[in-house]
């Protein structure tokens, strides 16, 4: 009973932080500290842990996306590509490590802000550039969950030069469907997401932000001006783009 009782408050705790943080502009200091304690809360589980538990059916499921285009699995190499405006994720996979052929596009269940960079703490944006996976979190409040490495050093150069002090941070793709600044995947794709990059290697993904496809169109018309080094953002991101085409 006593064991009943801990769990549920525990569970509570986690619920209620998880609700302020979602809510709530807080200061990037006071948010971080509430996710600590509530991930703390969420447990110890491990990368293999959620492995044996999410693998064998989020590996079939994945296997079939395999099968469909001719690769073996895992791949050689990975590219995430986040379509804002279109709101979808893009997964390619490459067998041989060069040539990359679409695996599977996820709808984005959750995701704020508008077209634009991420500039700085709260602004609720989710970022956009050329990014890597800097870690998997088994214990994700949202389920599971891969880490962005937003800012990255491009960001941190035009927020310094512009004297902005806190551009954020902690940006993730993961599971469930609200999000601020991040990309809400829900819980059955980021299970798939979570083991394919896991069984990969997240030294051997690349993420690619960006506002539109830029295969496809060109940014609209924006009703606030952006920064002048978007113009070279995108240029750069393009170029990427310009690689994956079915």
């Amino acid at each position: 009973m006593f064991i009943r009782r801990f769990t549920r408050r525990t569970w509570l705790t986690v619920g209620l932080v998880a609700g302020t943080l979602t809510l709530l502009p807080l200061s990037g200091f006071i948010r971080r500290a509430l996710a600590a304690t509530a991930q703390r809360s969420k447990g110890k589980a491990t990368i293999a842990d959620r492995l044996e538990q999410y693998g064998s059916a989020a590996r079939t499921r994945l296997k079939v996306y395999f099968n469909a285009i001719g690769e073996t699995y895992p791949p050689k190499r990975i590219v995430l590509v986040g379509l804002k405006q279109e709101r979808v994720l893009e997964v390619w996979v490459s067998g041989d490590g060069k040539k990359h052929k679409l695996l599977h596009t996820y709808p984005i269940l959750g995701a704020s802000g508008v077209l634009g960079p991420k500039l700085r703490e709260g602004d609720r944006q989710v970022p956009e550039g050329l990014y890597r996976v800097e870690l998997l979190n088994p214990n994700s409040l949202y389920h599971l969950s891969l880490r962005v490495n937003y800012p990255n050093k491009f960001d941190l150069k035009h927020a310094q030069s512009e004297g902005r002090t806190e551009p954020g941070g902690d940006i993730m793709i993961h599971g469930k469907t609200a999000s601020i600044g991040c990309l809400a995947m829900g819980d059955p794709a980021i299970e798939e997401i979570f083991v394919l990059a896991a069984e990969t290697g997240i030294e051997k993904i690349d993420i690619i932000l960006s506002p539109v496809d830029f295969r496809k169109q060109k940014l609209p018309e924006q009703k606030k001006p952006l920064p002048t080094w978007t113009t070279e953002l995108y240029r750069e991101i393009q170029a990427k783009l310009a690689t994956l085409k079915p």
